[in-house]
């Protein structure tokens, strides 16, 4: 696993911000889910070069309190707001007036807040597994969401833990090498991550439930990819969404979990790469 990147920063008043690039043209920006020891790279290790040789300015970032990302207080209690916040400030720093966003469960939810606060910032949206919704009928929250939400409770983490978390992110367990699970488990006892647990109070506030938000008021052209068999969020989380975003159209993964971008990443690449360039 050491193929990492060279890690760029934003020196932001708010936290240093931590990022990866590569390839040029339309810029994408890649936002991870929440997961115990989740950050960009690691998260689209299989999608941020194959991206950037498709022709887009591929971007990866690691959300405040992930990865090397300073952790940041949340201005109005949201969970996704802090994340929004980062992923403007990166947009900005780039130089750009607006970027494309893939958010994964976390990260499609800091997507989803960061178009409904900033509209004119965001192009198009893929939202893959995003946090914010509602199911229709599946028992919430899952088992997954309740293994991320307890992981660094109790006698704290892990790596039992941790792979008991994995164990719900995928439909094929056989994708995931121990390596990924020892990578995973460095990275989620950070002491700068111990200090600030992911996911803390993830539960009560109004801003997280996107569901409710403006989202009629979107006229991003929008991509949501979910995973059929996902554990986490599961599939009837889309249907509100789908609803209620004006432009949205829908990709379904069969025999796939909440991971569509690491379980199927040649087809999510190329259906990512279609939507970002069709008229």
């Amino acid at each position: 696993m050491s193929d990492l990147p060279e890690t760029l920063f934003v020196n932001s008043p708010k936290g240093k911000i931590a990022y990866h690039e590569a390839g040029s043209g339309p810029c994408v920006i890649l936002i991870h889910g929440g997961g115990p020891g989740a950050y960009g790279f690691s998260n689209y290790r299989k999608n941020f070069l194959p991206l950037a040789e498709k022709g887009f300015r591929t971007v990866v970032i690691d959300l405040p309190g992930y990865g090397q990302s300073d952790y940041r207080q949340s201005s109005d209690g949201g969970l996704f707001t802090p994340m929004a916040e980062a992923t403007l400030e990166l947009i900005e720093h780039l130089g750009l007036d607006k970027a494309s966003l893939v958010g994964n469960s976390l990260g499609g939810g800091a997507a989803l807040r960061l178009a409904v606060d900033h509209p004119d910032r965001v192009d198009r949206m893929i939202l893959m597994g995003p946090g914010g919704s509602l199911p229709a009928t599946s028992t919430f929250p899952s088992e997954g969401l309740l293994r991320m939400l307890t992981f660094y409770d109790g006698d704290g983490p892990s790596i039992e833990k941790l792979d008991r978390v994995i164990d719900l992110l995928v439909y094929d367990r056989s994708t995931i090498t121990p390596e990924l699970v020892k990578e995973r488990f460095k990275t989620a006892t950070l002491p700068h991550t111990m200090a600030n647990p992911p996911l803390r109070g993830a539960a009560e506030n109004p801003r997280n439930e996107l569901w409710r938000d403006k989202l009629e008021t979107l006229d991003h052209r929008t991509l949501i990819i979910w995973g059929r068999e996902d554990r986490v969020l599961p599939l009837d989380m889309a249907f509100i969404m789908l609803k209620r975003i004006p432009n949205a159209d829908m990709h379904v993964f069969s025999k796939c979990g909440h991971w569509v971008q690491w379980e199927r990443p040649e087809e999510f690449n190329d259906v990512v790469s279609d939507f970002l360039v069709r008229n």
